[in-house]
């Protein structure tokens, strides 16, 4: 299900460095205010005047940019790009397999609560996960993390699709190396732990379909992927946060924020035959792929509606204010990408 993450935590190569220039600047108190005060240092989140003018020259590159550059086409060929893809590759293939197996083992064990270990179990799992891929290619190991940053800027369209491309690769390996060690029978009967909406169950009348709604199921993954972006994957985002919390805290977070997304999907609906919000549609693409059959009915929801989350949360990004952020310069970005075709169709 998860994550991205920030600038500072990606490796040489993985963002381009003029995204670098907005630092927090600490000042010291004065002694007038120190003795009215508890003393120390008083933190301001703002530009030091070589940042400022770092980012004048920034935004005047940045006009003379062609769409090539902004869509970074230059990944396409780049070693370091397709280098970084072989972890978000083996990151994903991991994480779907050890989620599907927590999804069956966790009823399979004759306990009280299996929802409640299974969301623990996951939490802990990304957390890992994302802090293990994180040096290599920034920990995204999710699509929904990739539009994300791809839209706000952090990384291009083309290593956006890399990365997609090799998310959803892994998965299906995961979900094969997961069919390869379970019976055939636990395969059939937890559909390999993949993301389902309905199920065909036997009735006194004939085969019965029991479920979730498809405009339940798609309100949930907006939600769900909402939540997990905005809680977690935004200060990942944020090169300020990020430093001040810490790498493995970040981890952490967003690993709490999707196990606690898998926990209230599962529960709130309660409803046989429901998997849970997806989060993560190469995750839901995997199973579906090696096991196919009803994994298929629905499964554009665990696209679409995360899809559709990715977009608000850029939508957010640009409504507040600037300085909270400060993504107005990233090249990559979707709006400016966008401009960049209206002028090209302009001239």
């Amino acid at each position: 299900m998860l994550h991205p993450l920030s600038l500072s935590s990606i490796p040489d190569g993985c963002v381009d460095e003029e995204f670098r220039n907005i630092t927090t600047v600490c000042v010291e108190e004065s002694k007038a205010n120190k003795a009215s005060s508890l003393g120390g240092a008083e933190c301001h989140n703002s530009l030091s005047p070589r940042s400022k003018q770092q980012e004048i020259r920034q935004t005047k590159r940045n006009s003379h940019l062609t769409l090539a550059d902004r869509l970074g086409l230059k990944d396409f060929v780049s070693p370091k790009v397709w280098r970084a893809s072989i972890a978000e590759l083996l990151g994903t293939a991991v994480l779907v397999f050890m989620m599907d197996t927590i999804v069956i083992s966790s009823y399979e064990t004759n306990t009280d609560s299996p929802k409640l270990i299974m969301a623990f179990l996951i939490c802990i799992t990304i957390a890992v996960l994302v802090l293990a891929t994180l040096p290599i290619s920034g920990g995204h190991i999710n699509p929904v993390i990739t539009l994300s940053a791809a839209l706000i800027g952090l990384i291009s369209l083309s290593r956006a699709t890399i990365y997609i491309i090799a998310q959803c690769t892994g998965a299906t390996l995961g979900a094969l190396a997961l069919k390869a060690v379970v019976g055939k029978t636990i395969a059939q009967t937890f559909s390999l732990g993949g993301c389902t909406i309905t199920v065909v169950a036997p009735g006194i009348d004939g085969p019965i379909t029991t479920g979730l709604s498809a405009d339940q199921a798609i309100w949930l993954e907006i939600i769900c992927s909402f939540v997990l972006l905005f809680a977690s994957a935004w200060i990942a985002f944020d090169e300020r946060q990020a430093k001040v919390v810490g790498r493995v805290i970040v981890c952490s977070i967003i690993g709490v924020v999707a196990g606690l997304n898998v926990f209230i999907s599962t529960t709130v609906t309660a409803t046989k035959g429901y998997s849970g919000a997806g989060v993560n549609p190469a995750r839901c693409l995997g199973p579906a792929i090696v096991r196919g059959g009803h994994l298929w009915n629905g499964h554009w929801i665990f696209w679409v509606g995360p899809a559709i989350a990715s977009m608000a949360f850029y939508l957010y990004t640009k409504i507040i204010p600037s300085q909270h952020f400060g993504s107005e310069d990233f090249k990559h970005d979707f709006f400016s990408i966008f401009k960049a075709l209206c002028d090209d169709f302009q001239d």
